[in-house]
């Protein structure tokens, strides 16, 4: 009898490790954990993984030696670490600290980058972050029952172009328009907070004769050449709740490139808020 696929899971914080957890046991595999003590949600203990092991985002050395000793050849690394922690927080072991020196840039892709090298150099593999999860990529068209209108395609046609601009450097993935103007950028606060900024920008505007629209749009792009190991673009319940916070109106994404990770539950929650869903073409 052939032995269980085992599968070592990063987790960073949010339900995208947790969904990666539950999809990888339903395909039969065993499932070894390295938990992020600043970033993994708690509920990570109860969702039947072969093994738990709680470390902190700077022992790379720790993870490592982890899934050796665990028999872990291929991994997936699954849920946001938030920037901040990752510049500013961390108290890298030796291991981490002589890689962070030997980079020309800190960028994610650059950082994460390198520890998925490591990490090769070790024997271990980094698969896709979406290996477990293709059923939740975005798929191509108009996701919702109301389609953009025409001032809405006017501004995803330029939140793309200046997403996929910014994107190459690394700043981030979301930028927010109204009116063919950029409201706000995505940087290490995160989707959430760029939208929440854009929308109490729109609040301060009220009363005055501005010609800026009042209904913003959210354009969310994958990075030039996305590395679909980590760093996908991802959006959740949370998003169209922030959305509607904010006062957007459509959101923007790529298809086959984007995470919805609640499924269905994304869209019904968009139609009930008048908000339009479509996905274009990552290219």
């Amino acid at each position: 009898m052939t032995a269980p696929e085992r599968i070592g899971l990063i987790a960073g914080n949010g339900r995208f490790p947790l969904l990666v957890l539950d999809a990888a046991r339903a395909r039969g595999a065993e499932v070894v954990v390295a938990a992020i003590k600043e970033e993994t949600f708690p509920e990570i203990e109860s969702r039947g993984a072969s093994a738990v092991h709680w470390m902190s985002l700077g022992e790379l050395g720790l993870l490592i030696e982890t899934f050796k000793r665990e028999g872990v050849t291929r991994a997936v690394m699954a849920g946001q670490v938030r920037h901040k922690q990752i510049f500013s927080s961390i108290r890298p072991d030796w291991k981490l600290a002589k890689l962070l020196m030997s980079l020309r840039s800190r960028n994610t892709d650059a950082l994460i980058g390198a520890v998925a090298s490591v990490l090769a150099e070790e024997g271990i593999t980094l698969v896709n972050s979406t290996e477990f999860l293709e059923p939740l990529l975005a798929r191509p068209g108009i996701l919702t029952r109301r389609k953009p209108t025409d001032e809405e395609a006017a501004d995803i046609a330029y939140g793309r172009a200046v997403a996929r601009h910014l994107a190459q450097y690394d700043i981030g993935q979301t930028v927010v328009i109204a009116g063919a103007a950029c409201v706000a950028v995505e940087a290490m606060e995160g989707t959430d907070a760029a939208i929440l900024r854009a929308g109490e920008i729109m609040r301060g505007l009220e009363g005055t004769a501005s010609t800026l629209s009042r209904a913003l749009t959210v354009v969310k792009v994958a990075k030039p050449n996305q590395d679909m190991r980590f760093d996908v673009p991802v959006v959740g319940l949370s998003t169209i709740a922030t959305m509607r916070a904010a006062g957007a109106t459509c959101l923007a994404l790529d298809a086959g490139k984007t995470l919805l990770l609640d499924g269905d539950s994304i869209i019904h929650a968009a139609d009930e808020a008048a908000i339009a869903i479509v996905a274009g073409s990552a290219a």
